[in-house]
């Protein structure tokens, strides 16, 4: 083990061997002797292309004594050239989490560990003493319902957001890195932006669904550094873990030279790429594009159909549109939201409990009965209210509703939309007066759908001359 601190010990070590592949050892057998195995011929295996070794507690314990005691044999049979990590997500306070602290590095002899922030940064302090050893803070992970909480909106920033920034400050040392799943990799573009020079294990990638030129695009310093990407089951079930190790090795090597390449881009035009790509994802699998032969309610015969209706039918799909709308909405200046009826006002809702900000909607028909509103919601004259809709095409009904909205006192300047078909409305809206803001364009969609092959290029000219003429 080396005295220095963790992370620059970590990084010497990615450097040295041109890896960024963390082999996770997550021996699913039930047995001490046949755990030991295992692991023995993984390491074996793997250890000329690991980077690091992660150990998942769980697997061990529950074989009992035997198992923690394979566990500690484990950590001392790794190469002493590399790092370590104990996951065991530990999180707990005063001295039972000097104990957890002691026991993870004292006993097992484990170089960083995996911590809960749920207690709060003074929780985790026993941990994070030691400069030599290291910390990864889980952040945003890669489970199904991580957004539960994790994506809760806490004063303008997403709650993992938070973590991340504040998770930085809980140390003297630069000893503190992230957890963040490779299943959102626009959550992992966002970590980024919250903690630009920290170390963050990534895992999920593989069974559990994350793209690993995906994951290292959005996650990766402009260095090609940064990145720690776990692997377990893809390495311990191939036939011959080394090779597989070997090629997963390589394939971070390609993606890690391409991102310091265009070192200087933005992260912010990074996170509207992932954006892009999970939303053209997400149409598809929601069926709220379609392709095909469609007569519109002009009486023009269409090759492509946008039914935005339906993401009320896809909760999580709808949650993530109304994430897209929040990075937007999130630079602009206004009181409250309005939805424009009908197909934006399930959108208008979604967007209206990410941000914890109340909306209004403008009637298509003024009631000629009880309060005749022509505004439905509470609102003040005066206000500003940011237009809320699902598709830009002419800007005509945008301009409908600006009308209603106005004539009680409220005031617009800015309009966001999912996605503008670049037919007009940005200009319509801008001789009025009034700002279009489109999370992706059409052309955009068609041309992600066409690298993704949703779509074949036949398809593809046949929507973009459409669209054209």
């Amino acid at each position: 083990m080396s005295d220095s601190p963790f992370f620059d010990w970590l990084e010497r070590r990615a450097r040295a061997i041109d890896s960024l592949l963390c082999v996770g050892l997550d021996p699913r057998v039930e047995t001490a002797d046949a755990l030991l195995a295992e692991c023995r011929r993984l390491i074996e295996a793997t250890a000329p292309y690991a980077c690091a070794f992660k150990l998942n507690s769980a697997f061990f314990e529950r074989i009992g004594a035997a198992g923690l005691n394979v566990l500690c044999r484990v950590i001392r049979t790794v190469p002493a050239d590399i790092p370590v990590i104990l996951d065991g997500k530990r999180g707990d306070i005063a001295d039972t989490a000097l104990a957890y602290a002691e026991a993870a590095f004292d006993l097992c002899g484990a170089h960083a560990v995996t911590l809960n922030p749920y207690l709060g940064g003074e929780a985790l302090a026993p941990f994070l003493e030691r400069p030599e050893r290291g910390a990864f803070i889980l952040c945003k992970t890669s489970n199904r319902g991580a957004d539960e909480f994790q994506a809760l909106d806490v004063g303008g920033r997403l709650l993992y957001e938070a973590v991340a920034q504040r998770a930085q400050t809980w140390s003297r040392y630069p000893n503190v890195g992230l957890v963040v799943g490779a299943t959102d990799p626009v959550a992992l573009a966002r970590v980024r932006m919250a903690a630009p020079d920290a170390w963050l294990l990534v895992p999920g990638v593989g069974a559990q669904g994350g793209d690993l030129e995906t994951t290292l695009e959005a996650g990766l310093r402009p260095d090609g550094l940064g990145v720690l990407v776990n692997v377990s089951r893809a390495i311990a079930q191939a036939f011959d873990p080394a090779v597989a190790a070997q090629q997963l090795r390589d394939t971070m090597r390609a993606v890690a030279t391409r991102v310091r390449q265009r070192a200087v881009e933005s992260y912010t035009t990074r996170i509207r790429r992932y954006v892009l790509r999970q939303l053209a994802q997400d149409l598809i699998a929601s069926q709220c594009v379609r392709f095909g032969s469609f007569v519109l309610k002009s009486g023009i015969t269409s090759p492509i159909y946008l039914d935005l209706r339906r993401l009320a039918a896809h909760p999580v799909i709808l949650r993530r549109v109304a994430q897209a709308y929040v990075t937007i909405l999130r630079d602009l200046t206004f009181d409250r939201l309005a939805g424009v009826p009908y197909a934006a006002l399930p959108i208008a809702t979604a967007v209206a409990l990410e941000m914890n900000m109340p909306f209004v909607y403008p009637r298509r028909e003024t009631k000629d009965y009880g309060t005749q509103a022509v505004v439905e919601g509470e609102y003040r004259a005066g206000e500003r209210v940011v237009l809320l809709d699902d598709i830009a095409t002419t800007g005509d009904s945008k301009l409908e509703a600006i009308h209603k909205l106005e004539s009680v006192g409220l005031q617009v300047r800015d309009i966001v939309v999912l996605i503008d078909r670049g037919q007009g409305a940005a200009t319509a809206l801008a001789q009025a007066h009034y700002r279009l803001h489109a999370v992706v364009t059409l052309p955009e969609l068609l041309e992600e759908w066409l690298r993704s092959g949703a779509i074949n290029r036949a398809r593809y000219e046949e929507v973009k001359a459409f669209l054209a003429r």
